[in-house]
């Protein structure tokens, strides 16, 4: 990075540390509380970076009956001493709009000390459809999640850039982007963002979907990075970090997948350093969710290889931008 830009980074990162101030980007978001010093509650100096719980690294016990979407908040708090959860609506799929259950949710969670951030929505439709009235319908069938989301007190709804794959990558971006504004539109008047993850496609060429981002041009729409996910079809995949690089302009939350891991502990396949170096250089201190994702450990145990993972990496990058403000 630029001398001016990484001395600019290193004066955040030192009053950071002190508990004295927050990027002037804003990537956290604005329903998020002063964060703490651990997962665990503790207060104390603010963190590069929180760590949170997406509840895909717990799918095959939920879609098995073993663990109930219910229980979520309380086993990340209680299993891992993690304190803020990233829903997934594929298990609370015909309760979008029950206000009792969601009510029932929003109290677990409370009562398990943890925040509930966003809901990751798939099987709602393309919001890029090529038929307008498809791609209406798909913005209408994401209402009622952005509502969910509202009363569960989470500042975002995670969604997909689909497009069907029909017409050349600009006419797939302007269709992309017709319909996260107008489900920006609704989402944003109950202050909610709309955040779009690299999923596959084209939405894994970060330089398309940074466009996609550019042409819609909402305060309250954003990116979800995914440090796994760049396959555009196959045999094609683009490159990781240049990826992450360029949605984190957009980043209102990041997904930490992993698969498995050395017997250092560290994730196979990526650089998590050199990744999480990335994030903190955009002025990203917002959550980092553990998505694990791997067949070698079990889930719970990926879970927590994961979130050990993303302490070290925390714990390492802390220690040298310290150093290089001492110089």
């Amino acid at each position: 990075m630029p001398a001016s830009t990484r001395r600019t980074f290193l004066k955040t990162s030192a009053a950071l540390a002190l508990g004295t101030a927050f990027p002037a980007g804003g990537y956290a978001s604005d329903h998020n509380p002063a964060p703490a010093r651990s997962e665990g509650g503790a207060t104390g100096n603010a963190p590069l970076y929180r760590i949170s719980l997406a509840q895909w690294s717990l799918h095959r016990a939920l879609f098995d009956g073993d663990l109930d979407n219910l229980d979520f908040a309380r086993t990340a708090r209680e299993e891992f001493d993690i304190g803020a959860i990233e829903y997934v609506n594929q298990f609370f799929m015909d309760r979008a709009t029950d206000a009792q259950y969601l009510q029932t949710m929003k109290t677990r969670a409370e009562d398990a000390g943890v925040q509930s951030l966003l809901i990751m929505c798939d099987g709602e439709g393309a919001l890029g459809h090529p038929d307008a009235a498809e791609r209406t319908t798909a913005v209408e069938n994401h209402h009622k999640w952005v509502e969910a989301a509202a009363t569960l007190g989470c500042h975002a709804v995670r969604v997909n850039a689909r497009t069907m794959e029909a017409g050349s990558p600009t006419e797939q971006q302007k269709r992309a982007a017709d319909g996260l504004r107008r489900l920006t539109a609704f989402a944003a008047e109950r202050d909610i963002n709309v955040l779009v993850e690299n999923h596959g496609g084209l939405s894994s060429d970060g330089e398309w979907l940074a466009g996609v981002m550019n042409e819609v041009d909402r305060k309250h729409c954003g990116t979800l990075p995914d440090f796994g996910n760049w396959q555009i079809r196959e045999g094609e995949s683009y490159d990781p970090y240049e990826g992450v690089r360029d949605l984190m302009p957009h980043a209102k939350a990041i997904s930490a997948k992993t698969h498995a891991f050395d017997d250092q502990g560290r994730a196979t396949g990526l650089d998590y350093t050199k990744l999480m170096r990335v994030v903190l250089d955009a002025g990203y201190r917002g959550h980092v969710g553990i998505e694990y994702e791997g067949d070698d450990l079990s889930e719970r145990a990926g879970i927590r290889a994961t979130k050990q993972l993303l302490v070290d990496v925390r714990s390492r990058l802390e220690r040298e931008y310290a150093r290089s403000t001492e110089e």
